[in-house]
Formats: structure tokens, sequence, C-alpha cells
């Protein structure tokens, strides 16, 4: 079983930075692909950032050149630093860490950003 932890949302004014951060533990061997997923009220859970095992980058076009997905030191840790915000950012983020074809998932951190 991998357990996911998120922290670092928050309230934050148009224009400013939030770091959210993310781990996941138990049962993994290597690193896992990894990535940033977040849902506002009446949407879709949709995703906003992934890192490949290898290390390979992926963004959503709304938050390319704002965001930054990035790993840790630590194994298995991966941050999503975000410049920038704008009041459309604000939703729940989910940190997701995939282990074979099991999806395994944080609780959620809340970011709102106001205008």
């Amino acid at each position: 079983q991998v357990h996911v932890v998120e922290s670092g949302g928050g309230l934050v004014q148009a224009g400013g930075s939030l770091r959210l951060s993310c781990a996941a533990s138990g049962r993994i061997f290597g690193i896992l692909p990894m990535g940033w997923y977040r849902q506002a009220p009446g949407n879709q859970r949709e995703l906003v950032a992934d890192i490949s095992s290898g290390g390979i980058t992926n963004y959503a076009d709304s938050v390319k050149g704002r965001f930054t997905i990035s790993r840790g030191n630590a194994k298995n840790t991966v941050y999503l630093q975000m410049n920038s915000l704008k009041p459309e950012d604000t939703a729940v983020y989910y940190c997701n860490a995939r282990r074979g074809s099991s999806n395994n998932w944080g609780q959620g951190t809340q970011v709102t950003v106001s205008s």
C-alpha cells in the first residue's frame, strides 16, 4: 500500500505564490511517477503537472510558465511551486503517486486565490 500526504495549501492574493509538498511512503521500490491534479467545485479533476520516474515533466497549458513541478531530495517527494497565481487556480489540489497500474491519492489541500 502507498500512502500519499500533501501540504502547503492556503489563501493567497492574485499574483502571489504558494508551494505544495507531497510525500509518498509505504511499500515502494524505486522512484514512482507522481503528479498534481486539481478539482474546482462543479468541475472534473484535471491534471496540473506530472513528473516521470526519469524526471520528465508535463504541464497543463493553463499553468505553463507559472507552475513548476520538481522532486525533492527525499525519495518519492515532489513539490509544486505556483507563481503568478490567478483566481481561476482556486481548487483542491491532489497529489498522485502511481505504482504499476495503481493510482494512489492524497487527501487534497485547498488553494484559494483571491482577486
